[in-house]
């Protein structure tokens, strides 16, 4: 298979990306190369509003037969096939995103804006597909381990000598509320850092209060 774009995305390691995908609001441009830019290709996607992204992980190409899925705290092994873990025989990662808008005026169009992206900054994109509802949504189905929504959230705090814009504020307190950390991480002590929109996130967590002590600017990577 061969890559039909890729994605313009805050998240630039692998640490800090929400572990699912629609967790967050922020925003990310999908981008198709050169020989797949086509207004033809993309007829009729802006009536759907979400869609399907099937992509590559990036790992080293090895698989494990079982895992441990941070829902289960790390130390618990389930079967890679019971999971979405990374790991697989083939790093093909699947994510359900809505889809804001399909621009076609830009330079590089058509670009679709998509929210709720869990995809490292320039993520090759095998697929794109519409979702559709009566056929993909199955509300009462079991969910294995996962059945209990992750609903457990950070309070996030910010150093007072830090003057962020509200949006920023909004973007990374949905993506720290989400813990990133390693659930065997639990040292109040630790100063963590994030890449996020070329920028080095600074942050403590203690309990459940995370607190953003700095941000630096890296050079790279899409500008917050």
């Amino acid at each position: 298979m061969s890559p039909i774009a890729y994605i313009e995305s805050p998240f630039q390691e692998k640490f800090g990306i929400p572990r699912q995908s629609g967790m967050t609001s922020v925003v990310c441009r999908v981008v198709f190369y050169p020989e797949y830019r086509s207004v033809d290709a993309v007829r009729g996607l802006d009536g759907f509003e979400y869609v399907w992204l099937l992509w590559k992980f990036d790992t080293d190409g090895v698989w494990h037969p079982t895992v441990r899925p941070p829902r289960l705290g790390g130390n618990k092994r389930v079967g890679v096939f019971a999971s979405r873990s990374p790991f697989r025989p083939n790093p093909i990662g699947l994510s359900s995103l809505r889809l804001l808008r399909v621009a076609l005026d830009e330079a590089d169009g058509p670009v679709l804006y998509v929210e709720g992206a869990d995809l490292r900054n320039h993520t090759e994109i095998f697929d794109i597909k519409p979702y559709i509802p009566y056929a993909d949504c199955h509300p009462s189905a079991r969910s294995g381990f996962a059945d209990v929504p992750a609903d457990r959230r950070l309070e996030v705090s910010f150093d007072e000598k830090l003057h962020l814009s509200a949006e920023l504020k909004k973007e990374l307190s949905q993506v720290l509320e989400l813990d990133p950390r390693p659930r065997y991480q639990q040292d109040s002590d630790r100063i963590y850092g994030l890449a996020y929109a070329g920028c080095e996130v600074k942050f403590s967590v203690e309990g459940d209060r995370l607190t953003v002590l700095d941000i630096n600017s890296q050079n790279s990577g899409p500008t917050l």
